[in-house]
């Protein structure tokens, strides 16, 4: 199956199975983190966790310029992250607030 012809639907559905999956595992935080091994690359491993980093420590006000250094990534992956924290509707900017409230 060519994956570029799916349509937007169909990779919703998709991934509501992978989210159902993510829900079930998520209490075993050692079974997700295997889980997560296996779905993903190596390379794509280490994207999730620095980005979700880039976005905590910008959250915090941590300058862009301090996490290049801090991560050794680029200012434009960063800007991603910033930029899609302005998005108070968006998912990083509800996680963060929901995470806060703990």
């Amino acid at each position: 199956m060519n994956n570029t012809k799916l349509a937007t639907d169909q990779i919703e559905r998709l991934m509501d199975d992978v989210l159902a999956v993510l829900q079930a595992v998520s209490p075993n935080k050692a079974l997700l983190r295997e889980f997560l091994r296996d779905l993903l690359t190596p390379a794509e491993y280490r994207d999730v966790a620095l980005r979700w980093r880039i976005v905590t420590m910008l959250s915090k006000g941590v300058p862009q310029r301090d996490i290049t250094e801090s991560l050794g990534v680029s200012l434009s992956k960063i800007t991603r992250g910033s930029r899609e924290l302005l998005n108070e509707a968006g998912g990083f900017a509800k996680v963060l607030k929901k995470q806060s409230v703990r």
